[in-house]
């Protein structure tokens, strides 16, 4: 049964309650710019209810499935998410945006590789972990695998170039090595080894050394580089501990770019306020007490770790998403799990929901 105890009922809560806010909030940061652009401000959030109806789809199926399923789906999913995301650099089918190419055109729709991807290494990392766990502790067999590997399609998200994911990802990989037992010193040799990477990709890229520069001070250039994010400081100082007024807030009318997608959060800020956002950050804790128990619940050692890498694949990026957003980390370009507009992320994101909630009912079946 689907809704067999409390760890049940919270994911799925937290999960379709996310989804719901994220629908209004949608509305409500696009319709300016969905009237401008295409005449309809019912535009963009018809196109993300649509997303979360197939989402929904998703997440029903997910949930019956049997996780030890993707065992067997490890490699295949490697290895496509590695070719949609070598397709990417294919002339005419990379859609462009930002100066990016995260987008795959594919005949009648267009999705992001890169949120695949995240999926495909979880569960990659929790096949390998279990079949590890003897020589975790060795350097050889029990980390360069786990490092390498995940490396490559790391490499490829960074080539968009998708800074933010990359690093996402590269958190989440290190995470997992972390909770499985890898040594500290392999660790923080890798951490170490990551230093002059990053230096690297700052200084050759120029869009980067821009975005660290305005981090460190956004108002030194008020009204160009550092636009958005002290616009979204403007915003959250407006909504005080009530907010404006759902559809009242003024930045998402031409002020704050992105309204819609990466800085969703600070439009919630300023119409919901500090009470609003407290509501939807007990949402997040939720989905991750909830993960986490699930993990410790969990029949094996691979269901244990997928749940935890899919737990963290969606808390890690919701935080480092507020993070920035709130002007604690420079800017990464990530949507906000379940509530950003975009349909790649909304689906990926339930199907994972629904892989943990059946890792849940396996659990409770011991």
């Amino acid at each position: 049964m689907i809704f067999g105890n409390s760890k049940d009922k919270l994911l799925i809560i937290s999960t379709l309650g996310l989804v719901a806010f994220g629908a209004v909030m949608v509305y409500s940061t696009s319709y300016v710019v969905a009237m401008r652009k295409f005449g309809s401000g019912f535009y963009f959030v018809e196109k993300q209810i649509i997303f979360a109806v197939i989402g929904l789809i998703a997440f029903l199926a997910a949930s019956r499935i049997p996780y030890e399923f993707y065992k067997k789906l490890t490699y295949p999913l490697l290895i496509l998410s590695a070719v949609f995301l070598v397709m990417l650099m294919i002339p005419g089918m990379g859609h462009s945006a930002g100066g990016a190419k995260r987008w795959l055109k594919l005949p009648g729709f267009t999705f992001q590789p890169s949120e695949f991807a995240k999926f495909a290494v979880v569960v990659f990392m929790a096949y390998s972990l279990e079949a590890k766990k003897d020589v975790i502790k060795d350097f050889s067999m029990g980390f360069l695998p786990n490092i390498l590997i995940p490396g490559v399609i790391i490499a490829l998200i960074m080539r968009e170039p998708d800074f933010g994911t990359a690093v996402t990802l590269g958190f989440l990989v290190f995470i997992m090595n972390f909770i499985a037992g890898v040594r500290l010193r392999y660790l923080g040799g890798l951490a170490l080894l990551a230093l002059p990477v990053f230096y690297v990709v700052v200084t050759n890229f120029s869009y980067m050394m821009k975005r660290l520069l305005i981090f460190l001070d956004p108002w030194a250039d008020p009204d160009g580089a550092g636009f958005q994010i002290v616009q979204s400081f403007i915003a959250f100082g407006s909504g005080g501990i009530w907010g404006v007024g759902l559809g009242d807030g003024l930045q998402k009318l031409m002020y704050l770019p992105e309204a819609h997608t990466d800085f969703i959060f600070s439009i919630i800020g300023e119409e919901f306020g500090l009470v609003g956002v407290s509501v939807m950050v007990a949402l997040y804790i939720a989905y991750l007490i909830c993960g986490v128990k699930i993990a410790s619940s969990a029949k094996d050692l691979f269901g244990k770790y997928l749940a935890l890498g899919l737990t963290f694949m969606v808390s890690l990026q919701a935080l480092i998403n507020m993070a920035v957003v709130l002007g604690i980390l420079p800017p990464k370009g990530l949507p906000l799990p379940f509530i950003s507009y975009g349909g790649t992320s909304l689906i990926v994101s339930m199907f994972s929901s629904g892989v943990l909630l059946n890792i849940c009912i396996k659990g409770n079946e011991g």
